[in-house]
């Protein structure tokens, strides 16, 4: 513990812990761990300082073992400061340190991120930001976008925020169209800008969503194809998958290029959970015929999606054997088949069959290998093992 406190039920939790307990409670009242008696998700906690000065004791008894003392913890943040720091970003000496003092409250816990929503910090941050946009000028735009990701949350006030500053959007744009000199602040003001950009376009409109313009996708793309962190490339795959399924979107991230960048960030063999977002958007954009046509272009397209199956996920396993059975259905020209079977791609969906994996995932494989049987058979007699058996793997 570094911060004990006392709840309601007597039972003392660390502060940070039982916050997060509170905050994520369904209703408006939760039940304590220990006790299961009823706590109110806005119960007064105790701070126990005697139990927090004997944690301090033993760590400066043990210090020779490598532990540090913990600090004292400072007094839970109230809304009247909040709401002097919101006034003071209006001021022009003391909007940067008003800023820098936000961005500090809102890492020091789930209480005080609630208690700066409360006092209108996400009303006060999405003006600072589209006045700095408005503006031109990039300055404290950086803790501005950390604060939001920090505090803002996909709520139904979040929805009536985005429907009545509707330069958001836009504004975020900017921030991820900007090249800053420093690279810390780059990957910092980007990441952040697209973690904000999800929770934006969470609470917006289908109708918005389907009107998104090429701009748009092509920025998105951009900060994809730099790759300046695993956290923003993520963040920058999410927002593609969530935007793809409205209207056209699919149809502009694939003339972005978009899959063409995809197949290269995964040829750099990224982590698993990056190379499960590439499937998933891949998947997407192969469902649409130039998906596929860009997806063929590329020599390493067949082979990448090949290679990864029975190597990542069951996941990955599902969306990539979705791309292949896309390709073998609506593009399977001769020379496709010829490269599917040379690269290895038909003995992995021979393994499918053969492997531990989901009756779905097997049943897809075997559609793909009868659909032309006819042509593999000649060059892999092995094929016809698969097709004939009646195990119902």
């Amino acid at each position: 513990m570094k911060d004990p406190v006392t709840t309601v039920s007597g039972i003392t939790y660390d502060r940070e812990s039982i916050e997060h307990w509170l905050s994520t409670a369904k209703d408006t009242t939760a039940c304590c761990p220990v006790t299961k008696q009823p706590m109110p998700r806005d119960s007064d906690l105790t701070p126990n300082h005697t139990l927090r000065r004997l944690i301090q004791s033993w760590c400066v008894l043990n210090a020779n073992k490598g532990v540090d003392r913990i600090p004292t913890p400072k007094s839970p943040m109230n809304k009247s400061h909040v709401l002097k720091l919101v006034r003071n970003l209006n001021v022009p000496d003391f909007h940067a340190q008003a800023l820098k003092k936000m961005e500090e409250i809102a890492g020091e816990g789930e209480k005080s991120r609630e208690c700066m929503v409360e006092a209108g910090a996400v009303k006060a941050m999405i003006s600072w930001l589209q006045r700095r946009f408005k503006e031109g000028k990039f300055e404290s735009v950086k803790e501005c976008l950390k604060i939001l990701h920090l505090i803002w949350k996909p709520t139904e006030d979040a929805k009536e925020m985005v429907k009545e500053n509707g330069d958001l959007i836009d504004s975020l744009l900017w921030v991820l169209s900007l090249e800053m000199e420093e690279k810390e602040n780059n990957v910092s003001a980007k990441t952040h800008a697209l973690l904000v950009l999800r929770t934006v376009l969470e609470v917006t409109s289908s109708a918005l969503l389907e009107r998104l313009n090429l701009n748009f996708f092509n920025v998105i793309v951009a900060v994809m194809r730099k790759n300046i962190s695993s956290q923003a490339t993520k963040a920058a795959l999410r927002v593609l998958i969530q935007v793809c399924p409205f209207g056209r979107n699919r149809l502009k991230v694939v003339e972005c290029g978009a899959v063409f960048e995809l197949i290269e960030l995964e040829l750099n063999n990224p982590e698993k959970s990056l190379t499960e977002l590439i499937f998933c958007l891949l998947a997407q954009l192969c469902a649409c015929a130039d998906g596929r046509a860009q997806f063929l272009k590329h020599a390493g397209g067949i082979a990448v999606a090949a290679k990864r199956i029975l190597r990542v996920s069951p996941a990955t396993d599902d969306r990539a054997v979705h791309v292949l059975s896309s390709v073998a259905r609506y593009s399977a020209t001769n020379e496709v088949l010829m490269e599917m079977l040379r690269v290895g791609a038909v003995s992995k969906l021979c393994m499918v069959l053969q492997a531990n994996s989901d009756k779905g995932l097997k049943r897809r494989a075997r559609e793909v290998l009868r659909l032309h049987s006819n042509v593999w058979n000649n060059d892999s007699p092995c094929i016809a093992v698969y097709l004939l058996t009646k195990d119902p793997r």
